[in-house]
């Protein structure tokens, strides 16, 4: 009886035994479905699938284009207000071979030589430049997104047209406008702007502004890398700014891919870089910079590469109409090319350089203004084009006969 009653009781726990596990078995799926570790075990499934199977190695690309100095002398600005109907100013007219070519690019950089404090304090030319805001519109319209504002003219007429000129440019969208601030607090933000996968910026240093001091305590109104001497070993104040540039380019250099420093430096009309040029070149370059733009001179200087760093010493002139007419200040030059990163090596290449020469025509007494590329037809009515090509290509190539300069429309 005894071992009857515990065959029974051993039946008895192999049933329930049974039952629990076929309840579990059932229930399963509904732990399953329910179990709030399911996304986090899926992601860190994926995640450990991804870095055991790598990305599809990619390369992304970004288009550059640049001219140089918008030099607003008073006859421009007039014509500009004649394209108008004296009805305000109209600049469109003079960039119409421009546009459809500098419209095609990711980013597009020029020069804001004269500050735009707006027709509201008056408009002036040499010495002292003050422009309208339509300058920038027309600039703008054109399809230019980067401009730098720190030249010797930027104190031209004092803090009051920084500031219009701040204002202006702080209302532009999708547009970096980098040199010139209001204050410390907009000097020392870091605006980084992001196209095709590539994060870029841009700074900007004067070498001077014309003898004009910068207001005490303002230091902000303009970024001023002094040049004080002749030799830069021997310049105290200038190799003291590197470690402001330094510190600049270092708050920064981690977070983006691309960076582009636009100096306004060199000797007016000289064709060549100075000491303080390549000197300040180098030790751009020493810190990371991947392109390095120059403007100033009103003439087209030297393009080379100092390591995989792209130098243009001086794009020269894109628009302006000097009393003295000389060829020099009239051709200019616009620099392309293409940006590069690639997933896998995780580095930015600068590739398709080229250059084309550009040419501010007008009449005998600085009427009927149009900016025209070397490439363009219209460029066939300047007397001796062939020639002028051919002397400036020169100039381009000094340092280095690799860079490619566009020919000639025939």
């Amino acid at each position: 009886m005894a071992k009857r009653r515990r065959k029974r009781k051993i039946n008895k726990l192999k049933v329930i035994r049974f039952i629990i596990i076929l309840l579990f078995l059932i229930s399963l799926p509904i732990i399953v479905l329910n179990n709030p570790h399911k996304k986090e075990l899926t992601k860190a499934k994926k995640e450990t699938k991804e870095k055991i199977e790598p990305k599809e190695e990619t390369t992304t690309k970004l288009s550059l284009i640049m001219v140089g100095d918008n030099l607003i002398h008073d006859s421009i600005y007039k014509e500009a207000n004649k394209n108008a109907n004296y009805n305000g100013y109209d600049f469109k007219p003079i960039l119409e071979y421009i546009k459809p070519i500098v419209s095609k690019y990711d980013l597009a950089y020029y020069n804001q030589e004269t500050i735009l404090g707006g027709s509201e304090i008056g408009l002036s030319s040499y010495p002292a430049f003050n422009s309208p805001y339509e300058v920038g519109d027309a600039m703008i319209d054109t399809g230019f997104n980067l401009v730098s504002l720190a030249t010797n003219h930027t104190l031209d007429r004092g803090e009051k047209a920084i500031i219009n000129s701040r204002n202006y440019w702080d209302k532009q969208k999708d547009v970096i406008a980098a040199g010139s601030y209001q204050s410390e607090e907009d000097r020392n933000k870091i605006i980084i702007k992001e196209k095709n996968g590539i994060k870029y910026t841009l700074l900007n240093y004067t070498y001077g502004t014309n003898g004009i001091p910068i207001p005490n305590g303002k230091d902000y109104l303009v970024n001023i890398w002094p040049v004080t001497g002749v030799n830069p070993n021997n310049d105290i104040r200038y190799q003291q700014y590197k470690e402001i540039v330094k510190k600049d380019i270092e708050n920064l250099k981690d977070k983006v891919d691309f960076l582009i420093v636009a100096m306004h430096w060199g000797i007016e009309y000289q064709q060549d870089a100075n000491e303080y040029q390549k000197d300040a070149a180098n030790y751009l370059v020493s810190l990371g910079v991947n392109l390095i733009v120059g403007t100033h001179p009103h003439v087209i200087q030297p393009v080379d590469y100092i390591n995989n760093t792209l130098v243009i010493y001086s794009l020269g002139n894109f628009l302006s109409a000097h009393e003295v007419i000389n060829m020099d200040n009239r051709v200019g030059l616009m620099t392309s090319l293409n940006v590069e990163k690639n997933s896998k090596k995780n580095k930015i290449e600068i590739k398709d350089v080229n250059n084309e020469l550009l040419y501010t025509d007008y009449t005998i007494d600085h009427t009927n203004i149009k900016v025209i590329p070397f490439s363009n037809k219209a460029i066939t009515n300047i007397n001796d084009y062939k020639n002028i090509y051919e002397k400036y290509k020169k100039v381009v190539q000094k340092y280095n006969q690799n860079i490619i300069v566009k020919e000639i429309y025939q």
